[in-house]
């Protein structure tokens, strides 16, 4: 064993219960609060539906209101609390308040082990503030040192602690020249067309695992390749908060310096800035595109649709009877009944049929987007380049200003937005072009050939059913009448 081996909890655990039955009481409860700060404050919604920031710490609300009853969780009758030392108790000035309350009003002490914590006089409840104010400011010294310590190795491209990412090897500087060339290798198909499922089961059939050993999802895909990390900028967590539903979204930008410059990690970079920008602009158009149909078992379920007037219900899979003539297995998409209240029953169509006429109608539809895009002539350069730059100018220029005190704050923030938003704008261009640039230079994604692959999972050609087609509506059909099945078919595609 080792000075790590330690747990802390378990310490203070087995010294309350020491001080406790070293005089002659009964040691009933221990309250566990692990991972949980009683300094820092967190935005949470008040009574009054208006916005605070709070210390959070639930296990400690409910211990007070234990000690209020008299009782603890596993129903044994509790007279008083112990803690370690004060700072164990809270570090928050709010929360000394509750105690307080709690001891004077209900008559059950709350105590320490090291002697220094007496809520039951005056006196004691005035060191105990002066305590928790120090505690604060010591929480509030730290925060700011380890603060300014990591922007200082942000602005130098420092690689910060965690997990070993994926593409590098263990000090985050080296890459791993297998791990690379299977991000380079998605970067290119993703921004040719593929489907992010259909890499991530690519991945998982050839054993590639997360830098941790686990499978990847479509969604772990898609935030590492949203990481600015692998075109060789530091990048950045901004948190934005939605005050109608009251979410935070954390969002991963790419962290710029003092001067507004773009930090270079000291790290080999795996994808070239241009190819990171068309994939960020590919996962900014479309990032859920595909995620939603992936668990039926069916390859038309979810997307064809009755075309009855006024009804337009999802089609379900029903197996044949085996006396109506059919091979073993085969099914029909069908209408629910009326009776169920989803459906009219009006339409019915053979499955086998239909799921094979669904693929011939996205491979053909992504021929069409190749040979677009072959006959596209893309200029050599972006031709807003000199526009975004002055752009930038400004926003550094209106920067100064404002820290020169040449500008009020109502003009810099109103200024500020309206440059911003140009720089978005301009931004989302030119990231459009450089995809549509990368996209021009390689051959585009042979989807009969895709399609028809050895180990082609149903989820995989779902999704491409679902990156092509929003709804396939499917006509009714009169009594004892023939149609074509290509006739009852009306697909609308995704730009439609």
């Amino acid at each position: 064993m080792t000075g790590r081996d330690i747990k802390s909890t378990e310490e203070q655990e087995r010294d309350g219960r020491q001080f406790v039955e070293s005089r002659q009481g009964r040691y009933v409860y221990t309250y566990l609060e692990p991972d949980t700060s009683a300094w820092k404050r967190r935005r949470v919604h008040l009574p009054d539906g208006s916005i605070g920031y709070r210390v959070v710490r639930p296990v400690f609300e409910g211990a007070l209101e234990d000690l209020k009853r008299g009782q603890a969780p596993n129903g044994e009758p509790i007279d008083g609390l112990i803690v370690y030392d004060i700072d164990r108790l809270t570090r928050d000035p709010r929360h000394l308040e509750d105690a307080i309350e709690t001891v004077e009003h209900h008559h059950r002490p709350i105590i320490d082990i090291t002697g220094t914590l007496d809520l039951l006089t005056d006196n004691g409840r005035t060191m105990a503030r002066v305590l928790v104010a120090v505690a604060n400011k010591q929480s509030a010294d730290t925060s700011r040192r380890v603060r300014r310590n990591h922007k200082a190795r942000r602005n130098l491209g420092i690689p910060v602690g965690g997990t070993r990412p994926f593409g590098w090897q263990e000090d985050k500087r080296t890459l791993n020249p297998t791990e690379a060339e299977h991000i380079r290798d998605a970067a290119k198909r993703l921004i040719l067309g593929a489907d992010w499922h259909a890499i991530v089961a690519d991945w998982n059939r050839k054993g590639v695992t997360t830098s941790k050993g686990n499978p990847w999802t479509w969604i772990g895909l898609r935030d590492m390749m949203r990481n600015p990390r692998l075109c060789g900028y530091r990048s950045h967590v901004v948190i934005e908060f939605d005050p109608e539903s009251g979410r935070e979204t954390k969002l991963m930008t790419i962290a710029h310096n003092d001067e507004g410059q773009p930090v270079k990690g000291q790290w080999t970079a795996i994808l070239k800035v241009p190819e990171w920008e068309a994939l960020k602009e590919l996962i900014g158009d479309s990032p859920m595109r595909g995620g939603g149909h992936n668990t039926r078992v069916y390859l038309s379920s979810g997307t064809l649709r009755c075309g009855k007037d006024e009804c337009g219900s999802v089609l379900r899979a029903m197996k044949a009877a085996p006396s109506r003539g059919k091979p073993e297995g085969y099914f029909y998409y069908v209408c629910p009944a009326k009776s169920t209240g989803r459906g009219c029953g009006g339409v019915k169509i053979g499955g086998p049929e239909t799921d094979e006429l669904l693929g011939k109608l996205v491979i053909a539809k992504y021929e069409e987007e190749a040979s677009k895009r072959q006959a596209v002539k893309v200029p050599q350069e972006w031709p807003k380049a000199a526009e975004l730059k002055i752009v930038r100018e400004d926003i550094a220029d209106l920067k100064q200003a404002r820290r020169a005190r040449q500008i009020s704050a109502e003009r810099y923030y109103s200024d500020l937005a309206e440059y911003e938003a140009d720089e978005q704008r301009l931004k989302k261009e030119r990231n459009a072009w450089q995809r549509q640039t990368l996209t021009s230079q390689h051959e585009p994604v042979d989807m009969a050939k895709e399609w028809d692959r050895d180990g082609v999972t149903l989820a995989e050609r779902r999704s491409y059913i679902a990156r092509t087609l929003t709804a396939v509506a499917v006509l009714p059909v009169g009594s004892g009448r023939r149609v074509p099945l290509r006739d009852r078919l009306v697909p609308v595609y995704v730009e439609e």
